[in-house]
């Protein structure tokens, strides 16, 4: 193919590139709104509950979105049915339910903490299991960022990863971090020629046809909801912002950066925790949190540069 012809198709991925880079700064901030309603969930609404209409109501904006080009490509949907179904598993159910499940018997810092290793086993899946190779800088950018995040959970005493104590719901975080390790791994060892809207809607559905039965058993149990207004404001700030916001950011961004590179931003999330928490809850940032930024802030810069200079 003649240079000419080539060019424009370069530019428009290095803008892909860079919008994709920039915008990975966001999906930690709209995660972090779903820890809030995790907390905020125990005796207003059961976690299946509110997983399972914070899906539905996600999946039918992304339909209405997405519709037309959902019906064409119906055939090619249903040749591979049974993926959707495994990514709703793993996306919605076990980060979804199994999350909120955990979030009634443990500590923010054990959550923070076990889910501070979903970048590590994504980048260490993509460069076994995918092909993706880790140059030495993004190793660096790697370990920085680890660094930072677990300097920032003991707040800067490092004596206290010695005194943490796992609880039932550790076991359950456990589980959602391995499942969101794998769900980002098969986003893309499944490729589609679906655009990220319409993949999503086709996940959104597997993942509602999976959470169906557990959360109607969910609905006759006593005391998990309390139907009304606050639990239905729940579901939709679940759907709209840590839903539709960060799941749609994160499954583009991965098309184009590749999975270990985009896993780099979660590490992003203790730090806009801490944020979080000093705006809503009064709670001071202490000079931990600043140590923290300056190893994490560095590591994401190293490992989604090295990601743009593959994309020029």
């Amino acid at each position: 193919m003649p240079e000419p012809q080539r060019a424009p198709a370069m530019h428009i991925a290095e803008q892909n590139a860079r919008r994709a880079q920039w915008l990975l700064w966001l999906v930690p901030a709209l995660w972090t709104v779903n820890y809030i309603v995790a907390r905020k969930a125990p005796g207003t609404i059961g976690p299946h509950l509110l997983a399972l209409g914070r899906w539905a109501v996600a999946g039918a904006v992304l339909w209405v979105l997405a519709g037309p080009e959902l019906w064409r490509e119906r055939a090619a949907i249903a040749r591979v049915w049974w993926q959707y179904l495994v990514l709703g598993a793993l996306g919605m159910l076990v980060c979804g339910a199994w999350v909120y499940q955990g979030a009634r018997s443990t500590q923010a810092i054990n959550i923070a903490l076990i889910y501070a290793a979903s970048p590590v086993l994504i980048g260490l899946g993509a460069a076994i299991w995918l092909g993706e190779h880790l140059r030495q800088r993004q190793v660096l950018g790697v370990l920085l960022a680890l660094a930072g995040v677990l300097h920032v959970l003991v707040k800067g005493q490092w004596g206290h990863l010695l005194q943490l104590q796992f609880v039932a719901g550790d076991l359950w975080i456990v589980a959602a971090t391995v499942a969101w390790a794998a769900y980002a791994l098969l986003q893309k060892h499944w490729p589609s020629n679906l655009s990220a809207t319409a993949r999503l809607a086709a996940i959104c559905s597997g993942g509602v046809l999976v959470l169906l039965p557990f959360a109607l058993w969910e609905a006759t149990q006593p005391g998990l909801t309390q139907w009304g207004w606050p639990a239905l404001g729940l579901v939709l700030v679940a759907a709209l912002v840590p839903g539709l916001g960060a799941y749609g950011i994160y499954g583009w961004a991965q098309k184009i950066l590749g999975a270990s590179r985009v896993a780099v931003a979660l590490y992003l999330g203790p730090l806009y925790g801490g944020l979080t928490a000093w705006y809503l809850l009064g709670e001071a940032p202490g000079w931990h949190h600043l140590l923290g930024a300056l190893l994490i802030l560095p590591g994401v810069f190293l490992v989604s540069s090295t990601a743009l200079g593959r994309a020029k």
